[in-house]
């Protein structure tokens, strides 16, 4: 039986994951909203290659310090090729649709993630009971009629849908690469981010931008690393099942932002889906996490 100590440090932990979730899911929509105001005057190349760049100057030092676990190229290859691509190309993608798209759509869209991982797991070999399968369906109607497609589906709505997917992707191969420490991960992603946006700028050119400008991209390189931290931090210090359902904050924030700073206002259509979206992705994560129990437990002699 666990001390009263033991206890009550493990609900301090779990209550400091639920805190770092939060923060990081706020950094997200912050970060996405000062994207959707750049990318309005700069290139996506830009955007991309300075993201890349801001991350790799603040993770490089910081590894060098403690040591950067050494990178295994003979591990998974193909998956760690497909990762390198996956990750850049639906970044790219999000703030394509955020040219043209409010806050909170965009942000919608991408809620499916959890929907798409379970279908492409599926396609991959895992059993899918029909419960889920439920739930896929839910989500995949939530979509549609988030994407309400009787007024027209723009190129920025159907970029959002093919990065949501590609995003469940690269969650997926990201999951069968166990084997590589997460700041290597990390790293590989910022690199490829830096690849991916400097040869979009030989494609799309280069905007001079101000030295206010300047320094706002370099923020929302910051941001993205610093989100993505605070919720690897957050998975460390407390059980999935109670932190991940938190990351749904971050349509709140999105409506929120885009309201305050763009003047969106969402509709019911696009309420609606993203109500069905977050329903059916919390049910598949409590599904998952009752079957992982079941597992777990001892088979009777």
């Amino acid at each position: 039986m666990a001390s009263p100590a033991s206890l009550i440090q493990t609900r301090q932990n779990v209550l400091s994951g639920i805190g770092f979730m939060l923060l990081g899911m706020f950094l997200f929509a912050l970060n996405d909203t000062l994207g959707k105001q750049l990318i309005g005057i700069y290139t996506l190349g830009q955007l991309t290659l300075i993201r890349g760049v801001a991350g790799l100057a603040i993770m490089l030092p910081l590894l060098w310090r403690t040591g950067l676990p050494p990178l295994d190229t003979s591990y998974r290859p193909r998956l760690q090729l497909l990762r390198f691509v996956l990750s850049p190309a639906e970044a790219c993608l999000f703030f394509y649709a955020l040219i043209s798209l409010p806050l909170a759509e965009v942000i919608t869209y991408y809620q499916a993630g959890p929907i798409w991982v379970t279908a492409l797991s599926a396609l991959l070999g895992e059993r899918v009971g029909w419960r889920r399968w439920t739930a896929v369906f839910a989500g995949f109607c939530g979509v549609l009629i988030a994407l309400h497609p009787t007024t027209g589906l723009s190129a920025g709505a159907l970029a959002a849908l093919l990065g949501s997917v590609l995003y469940a992707g690269f969650l997926v191969v990201t999951g069968r690469l166990p084997g590589l420490h997460r700041s290597v991960l990390m790293v590989q992603q910022l690199c490829a981010t830096l690849l991916m946006g400097a040869g979009l700028v030989l494609l799309q050119g280069w905007v001079a931008p101000g030295p206010v400008d300047a320094g706002l991209m370099l923020v929302l390189g910051l941001g993205s690393l610093a989100g993505n931290l605070c919720v690897n931090l957050a998975l460390r210090l407390g059980p999935a099942i109670t932190i991940v359902p938190f990351q749904y904050t971050m349509l709140f924030w999105g409506i929120l932002l885009g309201f305050l700073v763009f003047g969106d206002v969402p509709g019911i259509a696009s309420l609606a889906g993203a109500g069905i979206i977050v329903g059916a992705g919390l049910y598949i994560m409590i599904r998952e996490h009752r079957l992982a129990q079941a597992r777990a437990l001892p088979v009777p002699q």
